[in-house]
């Protein structure tokens, strides 16, 4: 069986010096199927068979992509285009070579009882749990488009700095917290809480989501042709691993668990997961979309007089690698 390389393996890998269809991947988060198509890719051969040896690191709450590909760790990352974008405004060159999330999973989860039905009119006066570490930003543009400032008060929201878990709600110290659909929501569920308890809002239902999970590098790996070349294969099998997840999600969940060395993930919610993970890959090939792209920025750039990016982009993503994948 292929298993994820990681510690002191990949340590070594990288001391050795990367040979030609070398690629390191690093996840945004830790093992679990959010990344499955990585990991089927890697267990069905299909980076084999484009002549990719790929190495997939997973993160975690002190992991941050961006700047594990700033040092060189990795060449390739799985991030947030809210993160991607501010991180390259402050000077990091990174660019979306690929989007193989369609759809937002992102959230705001609340309980029933705390009366909030309608976020334009309910909100204000309430404490609402937020991530932070970039995920914020998409929260952020939100407040701004309803126009709440984020300062606390009876006219604004409180902002409680959300860990990745969901005790807030639990212990009710937070009216809301930010949830992923194919997550946390069923974090909630499980712990003992009605789906009739909670109220829902989607940010893609609400007109405020910006894309998940692309796959990004540094500007100078694309001046490389071998690394174009090794790119070009790595999402190509990356989609096959992804379609193949999408259709067969227990089998790809047991293929997560297989490679989650902590042993914390169980088959029933990691294919729960899988099936939610799903329906944000409904309509994409991959292939970054200039729409989905515009708006994602246009939301980012609407912050009033505190925008996540001061200025539209300029060479923030490219179609060269996609192109040249599904030609």
């Amino acid at each position: 069986m292929t298993r994820l390389m990681t510690g002191a393996a990949a340590l070594a890998l990288m001391a050795g010096g990367a040979q030609a269809g070398d690629l390191t991947l690093q996840l945004k988060w830790v093992t679990q199927a959010q990344f499955a198509g990585y990991y089927v890719a890697q267990e069905k051969g299909f980076y084999e068979e484009e002549g990719v040896n790929l190495t997939i690191l997973p993160g975690g709450p002190d992991i941050a992509p961006t700047q594990v590909l700033a040092g060189g760790g990795a060449d390739v990352i799985v991030e947030w285009m809210p993160a991607a974008l501010a991180a390259r405004e402050k000077g990091l060159p990174m660019v979306n070579i690929a989007q193989p999330f369609k759809a937002s999973g992102m959230m705001l989860t609340c309980l029933k009882e705390s009366g909030i039905s309608d976020p334009a009119t309910d909100f204000a006066g309430k404490t609402l749990g937020v991530w932070f570490a970039g995920n914020e930003y998409p929260f952020l543009s939100w407040m701004n488009t309803l126009g709440l400032s984020t300062e606390g008060g009876p006219e604004g929201v409180t902002v409680l700095k959300q860990g990745f878990n969901v005790d807030p709600l639990l212990q009710k110290q937070a009216a809301c917290i930010s949830t992923m659909t194919y997550n946390e929501y069923w974090q909630v569920i499980d712990a003992g809480i009605a789906e009739d308890d909670l109220v829902t809002f989607k940010y893609e239902d609400q007109g405020v989501a910006t894309l998940e999970d692309g796959l990004y590098v540094l500007e100078e790996t694309l001046e490389d042709s071998e690394k174009v070349t090794d790119l070009v294969g790595f999402v190509r099998a990356s989609m096959r691993g992804w379609q193949y997840a999408a259709e067969n999600p227990e089998e790809a969940a047991q293929i997560v668990l297989d490679n989650d060395e902590t042993g914390a993930q169980t088959l029933e919610h990691q294919t729960r997961m899988m099936t939610e993970i799903a329906k944000l890959l409904e309509g994409s090939d991959g292939t970054l979309a200039e729409a989905d792209y515009q708006r994602t920025v246009d939301i980012l750039l609407s912050g009033g007089s505190d925008p996540v990016i001061q200025a539209a982009p300029e060479g923030a993503w490219v179609s060269t690698i996609t192109d040249r994948a599904f030609d």
